[in-house]
C-alpha cells in the first residue's frame, strides 16, 4: 500500500535525497519516492505509516498531511 506525505520542508534536490536515504536506512526494501518540487513523500512498503512518519520528522522535517 503506497503511502503520500506531504512534507513542505523539502527544499532541493539534495534535500530529498538525504530524506530518501535516511529512510531507506530503516526500510531497506521500501519503494520511496521523494518529489522536492511537489514536497511529497510517496512510500510503498510493509512498514506503517507511523514509521514512516517518525523517519521523516526524526529526519529534520515536517508533516503537513498523509493520503
Amino acid at each position: 500500500m503506497a503511502l503520500t506525505f506531504q512534507v513542505p520542508t523539502l527544499s532541493d534536490q539534495k534535500t530529498a535525497q538525504a530524506l530518501k536515504n535516511h529512510i531507506l536506512t530503516s526500510e531497506p526494501d521500501a519503494n520511496v519516492d521523494v518529489n522536492p518540487q511537489n514536497k511529497t513523500v510517496t512510500i510503498d512498503a510493509q512498514a506503517s505509516e507511523e514509521t514512516f512518519k517518525q523517519l521523516i520528522v526524526a529526519a529534520g522535517h515536517n508533516i503537513v498531511s498523509t493520503s
